[in-house]
């Protein structure tokens, strides 16, 4: 039995398919956790959608900033921009079934003792606040109001968390540190512009990982989201995105029931150039 972890699919099917195949993945005995950007810009996000759904409960997904797009251009909230490749799944018959499906995943999941989140968690949060804060968006992706929410749901303000905020202010926060965040000041205030590595971080912030006195630095935090920061694993952050979709390597950590962590990797085709 095993657990795995794996960055941004990206609708990248065929590499997933390669990497399930290569670790042998059997749903009846091991469990993948998906770190978010399910779909958009490569080949085949619909055969994501359909095979991470035929795997039922051995799958558990966190939602990333291009499986809430989506969400948004079904529901007339955004539009689709140059790169993205969500026809397939926007004019399919299952269409529904599919939008369905990814509205009811998560935003935050803690189990085997790692914190998931797409793309960051603010340094003031502690483990337990994500997941808290995370139900809040995840009441309404799965409510009557989801239309409402994604409506309201773009934009970089407020920039910072105040535990006094409320209504759309407060949801927007907690979407753009789970689904957007790279860079923060030491005080938690977000920056959104830079999408470079950390070495590039603008002045004045730093990758939110390293903001000292992080309240979820005593354990893993496992994220995707930051192509460019490259696979990184140390004892308090593994960070999975490595750029499949642009030509890289689709990335998961394996965790045994011996407890032996091991890195598995597939090489993809480019989907997109970046930039």
């Amino acid at each position: 039995m095993s657990n795995y972890w794996v960055g941004d699919i990206q609708g990248c099917n065929a590499p997933l398919g390669r990497l399930l195949e290569q670790v042998d993945f059997s749903p009846s005995r091991d469990t993948l956790y998906v770190l978010g950007d399910l779909v958009n810009r490569g080949p085949d996000s619909a055969g994501v959608l359909r095979r991470l759904m035929d795997l039922g409960t051995a799958v558990h997904c966190v939602l990333g900033n291009h499986d809430l797009h989506l969400l948004a251009v079904a529901a007339g909230a955004g539009r689709l921009k140059p790169g993205d490749t969500l026809d397939d799944i926007l004019q399919a018959p299952d269409r529904t079934a599919m939008l369905d499906w990814l509205r009811h995943q998560r935003m935050a999941i803690q189990a085997h003792d790692v914190l998931m989140v797409h793309a960051g968690v603010l340094p003031s949060w502690s483990a337990q606040q994500t997941l808290a804060l995370a139900a809040e968006v995840e009441c309404v992706l799965r409510g009557p109001d989801l239309p409402d929410f994604l409506h309201q749901m773009y934009g970089n303000a407020p920039a910072a968390w105040r535990d006094d905020l409320a209504g759309m202010d407060r949801l927007r926060v907690i979407v753009n540190a789970l689904t957007r965040l790279r860079f923060c000041s030491a005080d938690g205030v977000m920056e959104f512009a830079a999408k470079e590595g950390a070495h590039a971080a603008p002045e004045g912030f730093m990758p939110w990982f390293n903001v000292p006195g992080r309240q979820t630095a005593d354990g893993v935090v496992a994220f995707g989201h930051w192509s460019t920061l490259g696979g990184l694993q140390r004892p308090d952050v593994w960070a999975l995105d490595t750029g499949c979709v642009w030509g890289g390597c689709l990335s998961a950590m394996r965790l045994s029931d011996t407890g032996l962590h091991e890195v598995i990797q597939v090489k993809c085709e480019p989907a997109q150039r970046p930039g």
